[in-house]
């Protein structure tokens, strides 16, 4: 289906359904939100080890 169909069928809901699709919306996009901050931290973290490691192995070589 597409976005246009979905769309058009917006206005032949009730406005129980149409609230439903809103929290679905809502959440959906919440849960997208905490997945990219959880994506950025662990990015954070990798990069902090990486470079720790990298400073082990420099300090190792005097």
């Amino acid at each position: 289906m597409s976005k246009a169909q979905i769309i058009s069928e917006i206005p032949k809901l009730s406005h129980q359904e149409r609230r439903e699709i809103m929290r679905l919306i809502v959440e959906v996009e919440q849960d997208a939100e905490t997945l990219a901050e959880c994506d950025r931290l662990a990015l954070e973290r990798f990069q902090m080890l990486d470079a720790m490691e990298a400073e082990d192995e420099k300090n190792a070589a005097r």
